[in-house]
């Protein structure tokens, strides 16, 4: 009998590292199923993922190893359809299966309410301009310190006006105005958000950053791009019709290159920008059959220097 228990012990203790193991495993692997970190605050939202994965694999590698151990090794004999024993409360037991899963809550809130607290997402029931976020990591170690000395840079300012259905970024620096989100590389950014109409949202999948835009509100959002390429950025609130034609390219690049779009786009003389929402809609109004569905027609074509 003693043999047996200690068996069962030794069991027990070679299962919990053999699921904490993979559960490690498995949340490592998290970070190769989202897109490249393109953004010092990407790392914080990884990191938040990452951990949940983890925490989620061994909630489910234990439920699922402790029901195939007990099929296993305690199930009865053949042909034996006698009932069990009449076991009836476990003060303990249930004591410790509802304060972990508590305390799991408790803990997955404080972690996911630190990050936003960092990243300085502001909610939707909010309307005041955000305090400047805590400093962050970079993507990446090579970009570590030049990320961390953009936050005390003086940040890069950008207008963003989000209407039914486009994006346009205004540049005060030059006073220029594009349909496509240019951005320096390793340089804090500060955007200030507007809508012309409903409510929209600003979601950069790269960036792991989405904040809402609300109508008759400004409100400034922070971030720092730490890798070139080119992104993709889309609307993340159902705002309309066309709302899926609400997207725009996102370019991040050094800053000479940055300064040197600003300047040529400076030189453009400003013209009507390429509108998808707009030519369906005029594609669907010239259509002989009528679907009876009333559609807001999309607001006119803005006027930029880089279309």
């Amino acid at each position: 009998m003693k043999i047996q228990k200690i068996l069962n012990i030794l069991t027990l203790i070679t299962g919990a590292i053999a699921v904490t193991a993979t559960s490690l495993w498995i949340g490592k692997q998290a970070y190769s199923w989202l897109p490249p970190q393109a953004a010092a605050e990407s790392q914080l939202i990884d990191d938040l993922i990452s951990f949940l994965v983890t925490l989620g694999a061994f909630i489910f590698l234990g439920v699922t190893s402790t029901l195939m151990y007990s099929v296993i090794f305690h199930r009865a004999v053949k042909d034996d359809y006698t009932d069990g024993p009449p076991i009836e409360g476990n003060v303990t037991l249930e004591v410790v299966w509802t304060a972990i899963p508590i305390l799991l809550v408790f803990w997955i809130a404080g972690y996911s309410y630190q990050v936003y607290e960092q990243m300085g997402i502001q909610g939707p029931m909010e309307h005041v301009h955000f305090h400047l976020p805590m400093a962050m990591q970079s993507a990446s170690a090579a970009s570590k310190d030049s990320a961390a000395d953009a936050l005390t840079e003086p940040v890069e300012k950008i207008d963003v006006l989000a209407k039914q259905w486009a994006w346009v970024f205004h540049y005060p620096q030059k006073d220029i105005t594009s349909t496509e989100l240019h951005l320096p590389r390793d340089r804090r950014v500060r955007l200030a958000l507007q809508s012309a109409d409903v409510l929209h949202g600003f979601y950069i999948p790269a960036f792991r950053l989405k904040q809402d835009v609300i109508p008759n509100h400004t409100i400034d959002f922070e971030f720092t791009p730490t890798r070139t390429g080119e992104y993709r950025l889309t609307d993340s609130q159902y705002s309309g019709t066309y709302f899926a034609t609400m997207q725009a390219n996102v370019v991040v690049e050094s800053s000479e290159d940055y300064h040197q779009w600003l300047a040529q786009a400076a030189t453009q003389k400003p013209s009507a920008a390429n509108n998808q929402a707009a030519s369906e809609y005029a594609q669907a109004s010239n259509q002989s059959v009528k679907t009876g569905w009333a559609t807001v027609a999309p607001a006119v074509a803005p006027l930029v220097n880089a279309p």
